[in-house]
């Protein structure tokens, strides 16, 4: 686990069967304000490329200015792969706090998901932009393999197709996955995980291979409450971001 101030947060990602691991993970706490952003991507693909992609995008995703927002930060993604053949999906989270309350803007593309949780739910913020989602809006049969298809990813999205959602909350967690862990964990054990393992984004990677699961796995782990039960620890300088492939 990692502190900054009123938040903890945990992060994992694995390769498991892949013959490389095209998930990437970031952090970045802004340095005018400091404030956070979280990233979680997943490259199409199976090769250096798609991880690349990857990379770049959580990368650019957390230097953007928390001002501007998330949707702001799925678009810098976009521009860091704009001359690039690979691509991939992201999810980016940034907490806030305001004189009402705390909470998250989150914005995604893709089949990455982001989680709000607390000792006594699990509850999915974001909607698979799948066929599969899709189909099942329209009430038509789906397969499993059109689960694993995206209708929109990060270099094909526009500003309209970005998903998006604020929400507040009382120091509630929050879980950003790719698709190797939510496809693979089921909720409750997600929930179990979340609530019990002293580094909860390890264990549930660690639930997805026991589960059989092959394809890359990572996940963001975020929270306030733990935190509020801690002395605060000392902030570290420095505003690098934070990758991890």
């Amino acid at each position: 686990m990692q502190h900054d101030l009123d938040i903890r947060w945990d992060t994992a990602s694995e390769r498991n069967l892949r013959a490389v691991n095209a998930d990437a993970v970031a952090t970045r706490r802004d340095p005018a304000t400091g404030k956070l952003v979280f990233a979680v991507a997943d490259g199409i693909g199976d090769t250096s490329r798609s991880a690349e992609a990857a990379r770049k995008a959580v990368a650019a995703a957390v230097a953007t200015p928390v001002e501007q927002g998330a949707i702001q930060a799925m678009l810098a993604a976009q521009q860091a792969l704009l001359f690039d053949e690979h691509d991939c999906v992201l999810v980016v989270a940034m907490p806030f706090t305001d004189r009402v309350s705390s909470g998250y803007r989150i914005a995604w593309v893709g089949d990455c998901r982001a989680y709000l949780w607390d000792d006594q739910t699990l509850h999915q913020l974001t909607s698979d932009q799948t066929v599969a989602a899709y189909l099942r809006s329209q009430l038509r049969p789906t397969t499993p393999r059109m689960e694993h298809i995206v209708t929109n990813t990060v270099r094909t999205t526009s500003t309209d197709q970005i998903g998006w959602t604020q929400v507040r909350t009382n120091g509630s967690g929050l879980l950003l996955a790719t698709d190797g862990v939510h496809k693979v964990v089921p909720a409750i054990a997600m929930h179990r995980e979340l609530t019990t393992a002293a580094r909860p984004a390890q264990a549930l990677i660690d639930a997805a291979t026991a589960l059989g699961g092959r394809d890359n796995a990572s996940a963001v782990v975020i929270d306030w409450s733990a935190a509020r039960r801690e002395p605060p620890p000392v902030p570290r300088q420095g505003a690098a971001p934070l990758v991890h492939q």
